[in-house]
């Protein structure tokens, strides 16, 4: 009499019908923690606001951290995407994060590099919503469906 193993395939079985992904939870949290260091960040060199010198390694370590946060944001959106299409609160919620993290990118750069310090009411309380959708992306791939 043979018998098969089936219990590493009835788990993979399960976790893709839990609709969860590990890979994708892990890139959102990482744009997360990239995202509360902008605020942190900012707040450095907002420290030494009138000193531009004084702010200028900060100020690049914060558009660095853009840069990362976007990257991370496409590349847990290709996962959502790839691995859990069924998903597309998790999916579309990727893109919409990709564009307000680019479009946040954009009016930083039009603060840092034009000189367009009023866009920074602009700025900041969109950054305040891109963490509200960053936890409720967390909170979404957490669920399952």
């Amino acid at each position: 009499m043979t018998t098969t193993d089936t219990s590493s395939a009835g788990t993979t079985t399960d976790v893709a019908k839990s609709g969860r992904n590990a890979l994708f939870a892990s890139l959102i949290g990482l744009v997360g923690v990239v995202v509360l260091l902008q605020g942190l960040w900012a707040g450095i060199f907002l420290e030494h606001d009138g000193k531009r010198e004084q702010a200028d390694i900060w100020i690049r370590i914060h558009a660095n951290g853009a840069e990362v946060a976007i990257v991370l944001a496409i590349a847990a959106t290709v996962v959502a995407f790839v691995k859990r299409r069924a998903r597309k609160d998790l999916w579309v919620g990727g893109i919409v994060l990709i564009v307000l993290l680019v479009l946040e990118g954009w009016i930083g750069g039009l603060i840092r590099n034009s000189g367009k310090a009023t866009l920074t009411a602009v700025h900041v309380p969109l950054a305040m919503a891109l963490m509200g959708l960053v936890a409720w992306l967390s909170a979404r791939a957490a669920k399952r469906t």
